[in-house]
């Protein structure tokens, strides 16, 4: 049975490309440290994974963001990292460092023990967040769900945390490319199923986040990473709702059409390109997500006014005059020392300068 619609239903009907009554908003991290209620919640839970694995936790900081601002859309608070977390390779966060793997993935022996982890018993801390998050929003707004692109996760896999210039997941690539391959297609498997499982415990979208796909060359790009997102948004169940799925590449900016091809609702794109010329290449065959550069919130309220009419004007000049098919963002996440009351300014300045 299709499920009741949101009270308010603009995100979804925005990446229908269907009319709205104003461009709906949300922001990549907008559950996050820039709040002290987050922050009070992580001290409570002594750790980010702490947190992150505890249902009614994810929940609540996943609600903070929507008690102080009238956004369009939820999104799960949880870490790309869970799948290969999930797959054994021992997820842990450093103080100032960021995440990193205790097990990376470095040799063929490594790679033959991926497996597609249990979604019921190791990742069910997400689809139980999932369930509550629903329950607690009452279908005031839709819950996003997310994963980390195929690519993305190989990063971290195969680096063991952060990395300044990708030496070890670019060397397997080129070396080895069939053991990349490999090593893809298992983890494209796993974000399917876990995307999945996302939508079948009550995520109304799904986002992928291609962090890193712009670090490769144009071939590489497209052999390492725009081949596992089509193979992502081409076999992705979407259900009889139609859930639909975004695909969000910091970086993408030359690979649009291609993109838009993919199969998938929605494209994420950063600031590197105009929202006009993103809807021009893109022809109207998906809807457009984005794109604020992030330091815009440490500008002042009026100069953060001015920014987003011009983004909300740029991207109707380039979309027929029509603002349909546009939803509202960041061309990535939000920092740790942005002010709320910034954010307040954007939100607002979306919703009136986009009003019908």
């Amino acid at each position: 049975m299709t499920a009741t619609p949101p009270k308010n239903d603009r995100f979804l009907r925005a990446l229908r490309r269907e009319p709205v009554d104003r461009t709906p908003v949300w922001l990549m991290r907008q559950a996050g440290r820039y709040l002290p209620e987050y922050r009070a919640t992580r001290a409570a839970a002594g750790s980010f994974l702490g947190m992150a694995k505890n249902p009614e936790l994810a929940c609540e900081v996943t609600l903070q963001p929507l008690r102080r601002f009238p956004l369009d859309a939820a999104i799960l608070f949880s870490d790309i990292l869970t799948v290969p977390d999930a797959m054994g390779l021992g997820l842990y966060f450093v103080e100032g460092e960021g995440p990193k793997f205790e097990r990376p993935v470095r040799t063929h022996e490594d790679i033959a023990k991926l497996a597609v982890p249990d979604m019921d018993r190791e990742l069910r801390y997400v689809t139980d967040a999932v369930r509550t998050i629903r329950r607690e929003l009452d279908n005031a707004v839709p819950l996003i769900g997310f994963s980390g692109s195929p690519w993305t996760l190989a990063c971290y896999m195969i680096e063991g945390g952060g990395s300044e210039n990708f030496s070890k997941v670019k060397s397997l690539a080129l070396n080895d490319p069939a053991a990349m391959h490999r090593l893809l297609e298992v983890v494209s498997d796993a974000v399917i199923a876990y995307l999945d499982a996302q939508r079948q415990a009550g995520a109304q979208a799904l986002q992928v986040f291609d962090t890193w796909g712009g670090v490769l060359s144009p071939s590489m790009y497209r052999e390492f990473s725009l081949r596992y997102l089509k193979k992502i948004a081409q076999a992705l169940p979407r259900g009889e709702d139609n859930t639909p799925l975004i695909l969000f590449g910091k970086g993408n900016g030359a690979y649009l059409e291609e993109l838009a091809d993919s199969g998938a609702e929605g494209l994420g794109i950063d600031w590197t390109v105009g929202l006009g010329d993103a809807a021009r290449r893109t022809g109207g065959k998906v809807a457009l997500q984005g794109n604020l550069d992030p330091v815009t919130l440490y500008a002042q309220p009026d100069a953060i006014r001015r920014e987003v009419g011009r983004a909300l004007d740029d991207y109707a000049q380039g979309n027929g005059g029509s603002r349909e098919g546009h939803v509202f963002n960041l061309g990535h996440g939000m920092s740790p020392d942005m002010s709320p009351d910034h954010v307040a300014a954007l939100v607002a300045a979306v919703h009136e300068l986009s009003a019908r």
